[in-house]
């Protein structure tokens, strides 16, 4: 279909959600793609404005219910932003039904069925398609993506922690046993559906600890680690939720394997991630804010070497809902393709 059109049609399921109503506004603004369904099952046969009002005269389109014959019938590629436990009983009709699909879920992300089963409580998806998809960390797995049917996109702190640890762990500069990460989220991390937890009078001039040592995102980090080092990695993995809307600060504290200066450590990380858009490394000693990366697809990482106690401090921010969801999976779409990677994704960021 999409060979003989200027433009790929692309279906949202899940539209209702952040993740969703993200990819809207990117794709809204990408010159290669149209998007034909917006996509829920709680929602059908409502207009969208009416859930998202800041969308009136901007996408006229009426919510769809999920049919995956009908998907085929409007779009080429589907982005499937729903919880997980629902992408993996959906992807595998998508993929039959001959769409190409980039699932945001946690679904399809850990290859050990077993694992996800203990982490996420869901039945685990079919094994081969849990081979078979693509895990869309971009600036790593880049090659693998291009010219794929399926992509799983990665998990919102998972990129900023991944992106933030690979280089180091690949190079052997650091111990991979002795890495400890110190994560924090917005608000919109745990979605649009309200709880005690996210419940303003809660959250607000507040911060909380959560799923200590059993966050499901913890065996996520651990494969792609596992692989950079060539054996078996295990970290402690904490998050806290804080009161602001947008943003993840992935602090990580690992011993460095010998003396190293953070000079050295930029000069490692800008030619790791040379031609990389996205990965904007600082100078030594300096440090990125959330709000220096909010609302773009832009990942930043400082670090701090301390010879004292001979361990390194890394700091990598992203926007959750961006470079954490929606902004890295369009990135997927953009190799999938083959287009260039930065495509319907040059956005500044938004300051103040």
């Amino acid at each position: 279909m999409a060979e003989s059109q200027d433009k790929i049609k692309a279906a949202i399921v899940g539209s209702t959600g952040y993740g969703g109503v993200e990819l809207i506004r990117f794709l809204l603004n990408h010159p290669k793609v149209e998007i034909a369904s917006v996509i829920s099952s709680s929602n059908a046969g409502e207009k969208i404005t009416e859930g998202f009002p800041h969308l009136s005269e901007i996408l006229v389109q009426t919510l769809d219910g999920v049919d995956p014959a009908g998907i085929k019938q409007k779009a080429d590629v589907v982005f499937t932003a729903t919880p997980s436990g629902v992408s993996g009983r959906l992807v595998p009709q998508l993929l039959e039904a001959g769409l190409k699909v980039i699932d945001l879920s946690g679904d399809f992300r850990i290859k050990d069925g077993a694992a996800y089963e203990q982490w996420y409580k869901h039945d685990a998806p079919p094994a081969d398609l849990l081979e078979e998809a693509v895990y869309g960390l971009c600036e790593e797995n880049g090659g693998q993506v291009e010219g794929a049917r399926f992509i799983s996109n990665p998990g919102c702190y998972p990129t900023a922690t991944l992106l933030g640890l690979l280089p180091a762990v690949k190079e052997g500069w650091i111990d991979p046993g002795s890495i400890i990460i110190d994560a924090k989220s917005g608000v919109s991390g745990s979605g649009r559906g309200t709880s005690l937890m996210t419940h303003y009078a809660e959250i607000n001039e507040n911060m909380k600890v959560y799923k200590v040592n059993k966050h499901q995102h913890i065996p996520e980090i651990e494969q792609a680690l596992s692989l950079a080092a060539g054996a078996p990695v295990t970290v402690t993995f904490t998050t806290h939720l804080v009161p602001m809307t947008r943003g993840i600060m992935s602090t990580m504290y690992a011993k460095l394997t010998e003396g190293r200066s953070e000079q050295e450590l930029v000069d490692l990380y800008r030619n790791y991630y040379e031609g990389k858009s996205f990965v904007r490394i600082r100078e030594a000693g300096k440090f990125s804010a959330t709000k220096e990366v909010f609302g773009s697809n832009y990942c930043d990482i400082g670090f701090a070497a301390d010879p004292r106690t001979g361990r390194l401090t890394i700091v990598s921010v992203i926007d959750n809902v961006v470079k954490g969801a929606a902004g890295q999976a369009i990135q997927n779409l953009n190799l999938m393709m083959g287009w260039e990677e930065t495509t319907g994704l040059k956005l500044s960021p938004v300051y103040p």
